[in-house]
Protein backbone atom coordinates (compact mmCIF):
# COMPACT_ATOMS: atom_id res chain seq x y z
CA UNK A 1 0.00 0.00 0.00
CA UNK A 2 1.48 3.49 -1.25
CA UNK A 3 1.87 5.78 1.59
CA UNK A 4 -0.98 8.23 0.28
CA UNK A 5 -3.61 5.48 0.42
CA UNK A 6 -5.32 5.04 3.52
CA UNK A 7 -9.10 3.45 4.61
CA UNK A 8 -11.94 6.46 5.62
CA UNK A 9 -15.42 6.03 6.59
CA UNK A 10 -17.71 8.69 5.56
CA UNK A 11 -21.06 8.75 7.34
CA UNK A 12 -24.69 9.88 5.79
CA UNK A 13 -27.77 10.67 6.58
CA UNK A 14 -29.91 7.07 6.46
CA UNK A 15 -32.38 8.90 4.76
CA UNK A 16 -30.41 11.15 2.26
CA UNK A 17 -33.38 12.31 -0.50
CA UNK A 18 -33.21 16.18 0.59
CA UNK A 19 -29.62 15.95 1.67
CA UNK A 20 -26.99 13.86 0.71
CA UNK A 21 -24.10 15.82 2.00
CA UNK A 22 -21.08 14.07 4.12
CA UNK A 23 -21.82 14.39 7.58
CA UNK A 24 -19.06 11.98 9.44
CA UNK A 25 -15.81 11.28 7.82
CA UNK A 26 -12.78 9.35 10.04
CA UNK A 27 -9.32 8.67 8.52
CA UNK A 28 -8.50 5.12 9.70
CA UNK A 29 -4.74 5.45 11.28
CA UNK A 30 -2.76 2.90 8.51
CA UNK A 31 -0.98 0.84 11.73
CA UNK A 32 -5.03 -0.74 11.95
CA UNK A 33 -5.30 -1.58 8.49
CA UNK A 34 -4.59 -5.03 8.49
CA UNK A 35 -6.52 -5.36 10.98
CA UNK A 36 -9.75 -3.26 9.72
CA UNK A 37 -9.74 -5.40 6.74
CA UNK A 38 -9.46 -8.84 8.46
CA UNK A 39 -12.74 -7.64 10.69
CA UNK A 40 -14.64 -6.83 7.86
CA UNK A 41 -13.79 -10.22 6.16
CA UNK A 42 -12.13 -9.08 3.16
CA UNK A 43 -9.18 -10.80 1.73
CA UNK A 44 -6.71 -8.46 1.26
CA UNK A 45 -7.01 -4.49 0.37
CA UNK A 46 -7.24 -4.74 -2.37
CA UNK A 47 -10.24 -6.68 -2.13
CA UNK A 48 -11.51 -3.20 -0.64
CA UNK A 49 -10.48 -0.93 -3.54
CA UNK A 50 -13.72 -1.90 -5.19
CA UNK A 51 -15.88 1.05 -3.83
CA UNK A 52 -17.08 2.35 -0.63
CA UNK A 53 -18.60 -0.39 1.41
CA UNK A 54 -21.67 -0.26 3.71
CA UNK A 55 -20.92 -1.23 6.97
CA UNK A 56 -23.47 -3.28 9.29
CA UNK A 57 -24.50 -2.32 13.00
CA UNK A 58 -22.34 -5.19 13.88
CA UNK A 59 -19.51 -3.91 12.07
CA UNK A 60 -19.48 -0.44 13.58
CA UNK A 61 -19.64 -1.99 16.42
CA UNK A 62 -16.45 -3.84 16.11
CA UNK A 63 -15.05 -0.76 14.42
CA UNK A 64 -15.28 1.42 17.39
CA UNK A 65 -13.96 -1.03 19.36
CA UNK A 66 -10.96 -1.52 17.45
CA UNK A 67 -10.73 2.01 16.69
CA UNK A 68 -10.81 3.07 20.55
CA UNK A 69 -13.63 5.65 19.83
CA UNK A 70 -17.21 5.86 18.90
CA UNK A 71 -18.72 5.80 15.69
CA UNK A 72 -22.07 7.34 15.35
CA UNK A 73 -24.89 5.21 15.03
CA UNK A 74 -27.54 7.38 13.47
CA UNK A 75 -25.80 7.97 10.38
CA UNK A 76 -25.10 5.70 7.32
CA UNK A 77 -21.86 4.49 7.64
CA UNK A 78 -18.99 3.71 4.61
CA UNK A 79 -15.80 2.26 4.47
CA UNK A 80 -13.29 2.66 1.81
CA UNK A 81 -9.68 3.75 0.25
CA UNK A 82 -8.93 6.72 -0.32
CA UNK A 83 -6.20 7.83 -2.12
Amino acid sequence: MRDSMYLRISGFLFDSSEDDSLKFELKIDPSLTEQIVQLLGHRNLNAMSAGEWLLTSEQVTQLSSSLGQPLPADLKLLIGLVA
